[in-house]
């Protein structure tokens, strides 16, 4: 299973790299960006409930 992972990466990176600079640029961005903004919403989660709990023994 994780050959084929391994395969299907290096077909998607072979994919991006042989597109035109602006497409790949569109390409990734639309990939890192839901990336990036799900990555920091879960982030401000978690130190929301930390400083909730630090909070609340503090109390």
């Amino acid at each position: 299973m994780a050959a084929d992972l391994g395969t299907w990466w290096d077909g998607v990176e072979l994919w991006v790299v042989q597109l035109w600079f602006p497409l790949q640029f569109v390409v990734v961005m639309a990939a890192v960006v839901p990336v990036c903004l799900v990555a920091a919403w879960a982030v401000d989660r978690v130190v929301d409930r930390v400083a909730a709990a630090l909070r609340g023994s503090r109390g």
